[in-house]
Order: C-alpha cells, then sequence, then structure tokens
C-alpha cells in the first residue's frame, strides 16, 4: 500500500466524513450482532415453554399457549425494529463514506487535470494521449474503489468482527476458539493470492493505457486510415492488443474467483464445528440449544465480511498499481517553471541572444546560436526551408521551451522574468498545425476573447476572409464543427483560427504558416487587413514562401538554425544568397501555376 499513502492528506481533509462513516458503520453493525442475541433468547424460551408444555396439566397448557403467542411476536417485532435501526444507520454510513470517495475522487482528478496544465510541451511528444486518459480516468476509478467501498467494507469488517467476537468470547470462549480456527488458513492465503493480483493488475493497467491509446490514435487519423484503406490491418492489430488484455484479465479473474469458494470452504468448516463441539456441550448443559443458533447466525454473519477480505484485497492492489501510475504522473516536473512576476504591458522589443536550443528528446539541434533584435512594431518574416528552426524560434518566444543556451529578451527582461500567463497572454499566436475545438464556430473565434460580442466576431471573421464561409454553413456561427474542425477545410480552419488570435487585440502577433492552405485572392484580402491590423504591432510572421505584399521592416532567413541573412526584401534579392534562391523557385512555380491556369 505504499503507493497510497499520498491519500492521506485527502483522508485528513475529509475527516469529519470518515469519523462519522466510522461511527455509523459501528452503530449499525451493534444493532446487527444484537440480532442473534434476541433469536437465542426467542429460541430458548420456546424450547423451556415446550418442556413446561409437556410436563404441565391441561389448565396450565392452555396459560402457555396463550403466553407464547404475544412473546414471539415481541421477539419478531425487536428483531424487525433491530434491522431497521440498522438500515438507517447502513443509509448513513454510505451518506458520509461513499460520498467522502467521490469528493476525494473529484479532488484528484481535478489535481491530474491540472498538472496536465503547467506540462510543458516535451511531455507530451513523449506521452502518448490514449495513456495520460487512462491515468485520468481509469486509475483514478481504481483508487475511488479503495477510497469508498474498500474502505467501507473494510471498516465494516472490523467492527462487526470485533462485535461479533466479544459475543462469542461471552458465550464460550472453547467454542469461540474452535469455530475461529479456519480464520489463520484464510489469512496466509489472502497473503499469497494478494501478490499474484498485484503483479497482474499491474501489467493490465498498463496494458489498458496502451489500448487508449490505440483507440484515441486511430479515431484521430480515421481519415487517414480510411484513405489508405487499412481498416483490417488496424481491427487485427487492435484484436491482438485485446486478446492479450483479455487473456490477462481471464488470468487474474481466475485467481479473484478462488477467493470465494476458499471462503464458503472455511465458513462451512466453522458451522460444522460449531453444531459438533456445541452439542456436546448442550449435552454437558454449559450451554444452551440457542447458544448453538446465536454462534451459527455469527458465523453465518461473518461470511461477508470475511469473504470481502479477498475482495477488499484484490482492490487494494489494483488501486496501489494504479495510484503508483499517477503519483508517477504526478511527481514529473515541467521542464517550464513560472517562477516570473513581471506582469507589465509589453510594448515588442525582442532579442534573441546567441540562442541555441536542442530538442531533448531526439537530441536534434533546431537552433544555432541564433542573435537577432526586432524592435516595438517592427512586422518581421521568419523566412527558410523546411526544418530550418522557423517555428521553434517562435515555441522559444512562447516559452514551451527553455533555450539550451543564450537569452531571449522582450523589452530588455529576460523571458523567465514573465508571469507566465501574462506573458502568453499578450501574444497572439497562430501555429501552423491549427486546432479547432469540437464546439460552434462563434465559441472558437471567442476563444481568443471570451467576452467579445457577437458584431465583433463577426466583423473579425470578415478580416479574416471567412465570414462568407461560415454563412454558407446550414447554422451559421452556431454550427458545431467535429473534433479538430475535421469537418471544415484547411484553409477554412487557418482563416478562423487568425480571426481567434487576432480578436484578442495583443501586443505582439507571431503567424506561423498560417496562409499556406489559402487561394492567391483569400491570401491577398488578409494581408491586406494584417498591414492595416498590425501597423503599431510588433509582428512575426513565420512561413516559407515570399508574401511580397506585406511591408517587412526586416526578414530573417534561416538555415539549419543558423541565422544567414536578413535584411529587406530588395537588400536581400541583392545578396544574391539563399533569399535569392527562395525568391527564384517560387517565381518559377507561380509562373507554372499561371501557365496551367
Amino acid at each position: 500500500m505504499g503507493n497510497l499513502n499520498v491519500l492521506t492528506k485527502y483522508f485528513l481533509k475529509y475527516k469529519y466524513h470518515l469519523i462519522l462513516g466510522i461511527v455509523f458503520v459501528a452503530a449499525g453493525n451493534y444493532f446487527r450482532a444484537w440480532q442473534p442475541q434476541v433469536i437465542r433468547e426467542a429460541l430458548d424460551y420456546v424450547l423451556a415453554q415446550l418442556d413446561a408444555y409437556n410436563l404441565a396439566d391441561a389448565e396450565q397448557k392452555v396459560v402457555i399457549q396463550s403466553a407464547l403467542k404475544p412473546a414471539l411476536f415481541r421477539f419478531g417485532g425487536l428483531v424487525i425494529v433491530l434491522a431497521l435501526t440498522m438500515g438507517v444507520f447502513m443509509y448513513f454510513m454510505r451518506q458520509t463514506i461513499i460520498v467522502m470517495s467521490r469528493l476525494i475522487e473529484y479532488d484528484l482528478r481535478k489535481q491530474i487535470y491540472d498538472h496536465y496544465q503547467v506540462l510543458d510541451k516535451g511531455f507530451y511528444r513523449r506521452n502518448r494521449t490514449g495513456d495520460m486518459m487512462a491515468r485520468i480516468v481509469e486509475d483514478v476509478n481504481k483508487v475511488r474503489m479503495y477510497l469508498g467501498p474498500a474502505v467501507l467494507y473494510g471498516i465494516n469488517l472490523i467492527t462487526l468482527f470485533v462485535m461479533v467476537i466479544y459475543a462469542m468470547l461471552k458465550v464460550d470462549v472453547r467454542l469461540t476458539i474452535y469455530s475461529l480456527i479456519p480464520l489463520p488458513v484464510l489469512s496466509v492465503s489472502i497473503y499469497y493470492v494478494s501478490r499474484i493480483i498485484q503483479r497482474r493488475s499491474q501489467y493490465i493497467q498498463a496494458k489498458l493505457g496502451q489500448l487508449t491509446a490505440i483507440v484515441q490514435e486511430v479515431f484521430s487519423g480515421i481519415r487517414l486510415v480510411k484513405s489508405y484503406t487499412q481498416e483490417k490491418a488496424f481491427s487485427a492489430h487492435f484484436e491482438k492488443e485485446s486478446d492479450d488484455y483479455k487473456s490477462k484479465n481471464m488470468s487474474l479473474a481466475f485467481v479473484e474467483a478462488m477467493f470465494i469458494p476458499l471462503m464458503m470452504v472455511l465458513i462451512g468448516m466453522s458451522t460444522i464445528l460449531v453444531i459438533y463441539i456445541g452439542g456436546l456441550q448442550v449435552f454437558d448443559k454449559t450451554i444452551t440449544t440457542g447458544n448453538i443458533a446465536e454462534f451459527v447466525i455469527y458465523i453465518n454473519m461473518l461470511t461477508w465480511p470475511v469473504t470481502a477480505i479477498g475482495w477488499i484485497a484484490s482492490i487494494i492492489q489494483q488501486a496501489n498499481v494504479s495510484q503508483g501510475r499517477i503519483n508517477e504522473f504526478l511527481s514529473t516536473p515541467s521542464a517550464i517553471q513560472n517562477n516570473g512576476t513581471v506582469k507589465t504591458e509589453i510594448k515588442g522589443k525582442i532579442t534573441f541572444d546567441q540562442v541555441s536550443f536542442t530538442y531533448p528528446d531526439s537530441g536534434i539541434l533546431a537552433i544555432d546560436n541564433l542573435s537577432f533584435t526586432i524592435e516595438p512594431g517592427q512586422k518581421v518574416a521568419i523566412i527558410g526551408k523546411t526544418a530550418s528552426g522557423k517555428t521553434t524560434v517562435a515555441d522559444l518566444l512562447l516559452r514551451m521551451y527553455e533555450p539550451t543556451k543564450g537569452q531571449i529578451l522582450v523589452d530588455g527582461v529576460p523571458l523567465q522574468q514573465y508571469d507566465l500567463a501574462a506573458l502568453r497572454a499578450s501574444i497572439a499566436y497562430v501555429p501552423q498545425d491549427v486546432f479547432l475545438f469540437s464546439d460552434t464556430i462563434e465559441a472558437n473565434v471567442k476563444f481568443g476573447r471570451p467576452e467579445a460580442e457577437f458584431e465583433t466576431i463577426s466583423q473579425y471573421t470578415k478580416h479574416a476572409a471567412v465570414y462568407e464561409d461560415i454563412m454558407g454553413l446550414p447554422d451559421g456561427f452556431k454550427t458545431r464543427i467535429g473534433e479538430r474542425g475535421v469537418t471544415l477545410s484547411g484553409g477554412q480552419k487557418q482563416r478562423i483560427s487568425i480571426a481567434r488570435a487576432l480578436i484578442k487585440h495583443p501586443e505582439m502577433v507571431i503567424l506561423d504558416d498560417c496562409l499556406s492552405a489559402v487561394d492567391t485572392h483569400t491570401e491577398h484580402t488578409i494581408i491586406d487587413f494584417l498591414n492595416r491590423e498590425l501597423a503599431h504591432k510588433t509582428s512575426l510572421i513565420i512561413t516559407h514562401r515570399i508574401m511580397g505584399m506585406l511591408d517587412y521592416n526586416k526578414i530573417l532567413v534561416l538555415d539549419k538554425g543558423k541565422l544567414v541573412e536578413q535584411g529587406t526584401h530588395e537588400q536581400l534579392l541583392d545578396m544574391n544568397g539563399h533569399y535569392y534562391e527562395l525568391w527564384q523557385q517560387q517565381q518559377l512555380v507561380s509562373a507554372l501555376e499561371a501557365e496551367e491556369n
């Protein structure tokens, strides 16, 4: 249970639920343990009256008969009252302990979700979405079963066991010892079987994470799977993994299934011992016949709690494994620590001072000793071939990663000194890989500024040249798009993301190749708006193609992570270098496209 020790803080947080739950469980079991005593008294009373009846004359028999029925009603009524009282306390024990488990489940899931929020981009590159989903859903469910049912039935077992054993010892010590002989065998069996359960549960939970990851990946890329007609291949792969998961679960179920027969055998042995030893003692007149019935009821009363030992052990072992997976995740620190305190409004001066960056997972050098300065209000383009490090510049500026060497300054202040939320709130970012939420188009645009009015939303979609497309949809702005915007074209998604970014009214704008999927006419419309909207904002436009109409103050040319050229469009053409080569290639492509049209 070592991994479960971290849950102690939650037990302390909800200590009143736990304490009241223990009180209600103990009270319920008190009235439950009282019932066999009433039954014993009733049985002894009936047997005594029967002996008296056999020895009585006719007149006395009438008196005995008339007294027997009310007495039995009293005994029966008392048993019913005890059962009802026990039921009331059982209701309240669930309203405390089970409710406590749900509250802790909420807190634990929220803690995991909050930790997901602060982890760096590198973490998400290393881990599969399906495995992360399994931890926040399935693993938390396993832990909740420990926090609720396992704790509840564990307390129930302890309190009922103590009360029943005390009641049995009061009747006869010798008979109690004989009836409890099978229990040490039970304890040893549970110890060994629970170790097997722990090993198998650990593998099953890991396998479940893999299955979830496979399903999530296939569903996310279902269009690609269908276009390559790979449905059967993925089905076969999933079937193979599922069969492995099934076989491991079956082996675990086989081990768990051994508990109930074992419990029943041991309880049956206890009952036989009670009847045999108790019967001999009845002849010796050391106990009564009612005591035998009382003991049999007590033994059967212990059947479920004792049987539940195996079930509780199984739940605890599975929860221990799941909590271990959760602890492993929660102990993963973010590579980006938000220790900055600067929240002042950004003017927009950006300085890269001999910055280098190597991706920690792949070891690829993406940025190599990069230095440049962008003055407030300037519009700067970063141009280069694929894998030249353009997007990495944006990631570093947004503090998605930390530079391996050198430093980045904004308005002369090192990036690490800024409050991370304040920094990112000041920047509008349109990523290369556009992401839209499975919600309405209006909600996706409002994501940039939640308080925006509809008139403002529609205006910015016009600026992004996507208004007409939206109005052509069945429900207009209320149209719900599929997961990641799957129902929209690539160009529509890019333009909606531009509207979402610019509606923020940011101090700094980063556009990462956000016009690659739009036609030439639409590109002209958007660029004209950008020229007006970004007139006094620091703008960083990352692209692999040259947009001559945008009035850049400076163009940075990257190649293999290094700054190889910088200057204006005309200056770079005069250099006859990398930029000139890119320009010539694009001119040739444009000429070929014009001939085809």
